[in-house]
């Protein structure tokens, strides 16, 4: 059901940042390749939890409503990509390059000037890592406002090049990209990167190839198998640092043996980054094994993590006791029973996903309705996609909507809550008071759009057209 959608990008019947493909290709692994690979190397939760007989019947249950959730996804989202109605005219956003370069120079200094105050708050860089990394340290509670504002200036920076680069072709080659990839790998490691959040990384180098793409060149299938395997190979190694810092990187680069001891430590291997990191199949079974026991007294909260997930951005000032009921206390109380969460002292932080939040609020029978959200979402980033013009300066931020749709699948809502806000806001602002509307005449592109159109939406096989009907 999801893997048609893989195979049409990988055919090269989608653009290579088309949300539909993106999500295709993940959720082949999400859904289909993760829970068989949790069988064969026998790896589930950690050891404390109380493991089911056989975990195979739990996750043929969590197949059975995923395919279910699927179905609700393909449905909403192909009913959300209309056929365009051919209009002459569009609405195109165009960047006004003397007020362009004067608002992103005010808000790359003023997220530089707060990036360095955020060091020196905790007396260097040093000290920042050590406070980011640590066991237990929660110095950086309360501080998502500010991050809000000093991390964005690699993206910032990443714009400006974009868009300069996209009027001078000498630098739109190969090796000054790669270079200047390099860089802003760099800038996003000081500009939040060393706090110890791999994906803060990820997501922004996901943005900076989106804008290369849409904006300078495009991004053949080639290039993006080479990037994967750098982002591998980088969050594993990352996944070091976050466990012990920089000592944790030395150790991993100096010794083998001395790496599989702290995998072992830590729990960082590969086996948990492809399981862990970029799969929920374990959780999910083991929620759903939870539910059905019948001597389970677990209350459901009807919405309130969503709620709570919603204030995770007011200030502690503003509401020092928020009153709803949070995915952290609500998963403790569903793996480990009623009264079980004590904060601080007993508790879990899993990631849950979309599926997973659903069953914590309304139960197993809720996980195929919580793909409709999704089906929407990206189904409107996918008409975003085939409409705007190449010239609009809206594709910018395009990049980091693909990603907010994957996001949605793999994450809870506060983490989707605060991916929006911190990595959207500054950027979303820069280009809304930069960009002027132009009615232009697209006639003589209609030709092109249907063609489009007909690549993203059509099969080479009777079984292609069947699924998509769905």
């Amino acid at each position: 059901m999801i893997g048609i959608d893989a195979i049409k990008w990988f055919r090269n019947h989608l653009n290579i940042f088309d949300p539909v493909g993106i999500i295709g290709v993940l959720g082949f692994h999400f859904f289909f390749l993760a829970p068989i690979l949790h069988v064969s190397w026998d790896r589930w939760l950690e050891a404390w939890f109380d493991y089911p007989p056989d975990w195979r019947p739990w996750l043929g249950g969590m197949a059975i409503l995923n395919l279910l959730g699927l179905l609700a996804y393909r449905f909403c989202r192909n009913l959300v990509v209309k056929k365009p109605k051919n209009p002459s005219t569009q609405i195109v956003w165009q960047i006004n390059l003397k007020r362009f370069y004067f608002i992103v120079s005010f808000a790359m200094i003023f997220s530089a000037v707060l990036q360095i105050g955020v060091y020196q708050q905790f007396g260097g860089v040093m000290g920042y890592i050590a406070s980011a990394t640590q066991e237990g340290e929660s110095n950086l509670e309360g501080m998502g406002i500010v991050f809000l504002f000093s991390e964005t200036f690699p993206i910032l920076a990443m714009m400006v090049f974009s868009i300069y680069a996209q009027r001078n072709k000498r630098f739109q080659s190969w090796p000054i990209l790669i270079l200047v990839l390099l860089v802003f790998l760099v800038l996003q490691m000081f500009f939040g990167g060393l706090r110890g959040s791999r994906s803060n990384t990820i997501w922004a180098l996901f943005w900076a190839a989106g804008m290369i793409h849409f904006m300078i060149r495009p991004i053949t299938k080639k290039e993006v198998a080479i990037g994967i395997v750098f982002l591998l190979f980088f969050m594993y190694l990352y996944g070091f640092f976050k466990a012990g810092g920089l000592d944790g990187v030395n150790t991993a680069l100096e010794s083998r043996e001395d790496a599989a001891q702290l995998e072992e430590k830590s729990g960082r291997t590969w086996q948990g980054l492809l399981l862990g990191d970029i799969g929920r199949s374990d959780v999910h079974a083991y929620m759903l094994y939870r539910l059905m026991l019948p001597h389970s007294d677990y209350e459901y909260v009807w919405g309130e993590t969503y709620i709570a997930g919603a204030t995770i951005l007011i200030p502690k000032f503003i509401m020092p006791d928020k009153p709803f009921k949070h995915k952290v206390m609500q998963g403790t109380e569903l793996f480990f029973g009623k009264g079980s969460y004590k904060m601080g002292v007993w508790e879990t932080s899993k990631v849950y996903g979309i599926a997973g939040e659903a069953m914590l609020n309304f139960g197993f029978f809720a996980v195929p309705l919580a793909f409709i959200p999704l089906g929407i979402l990206v189904g409107w980033v996918q008409r975003c996609l085939l409409s705007w013009k190449s010239s609009d300066s809206r594709l910018i931020l395009l990049p980091m909507l693909v990603n907010f749709c994957f996001m949605v699948l793999t994450s809870d809502f506060d983490n989707d809550i605060f991916f929006l806000i911190k990595n959207s806001g500054l950027p979303v602002l820069v280009v809304w008071l930069s960009s002027q509307k132009e009615l232009i005449d697209i006639t003589g592109d209609r030709e092109q759009v249907t063609l489009r159109q007909a690549q993203c939406i059509a099969g080479d096989s009777a079984r292609s057209l069947l699924l998509s009907k769905f």
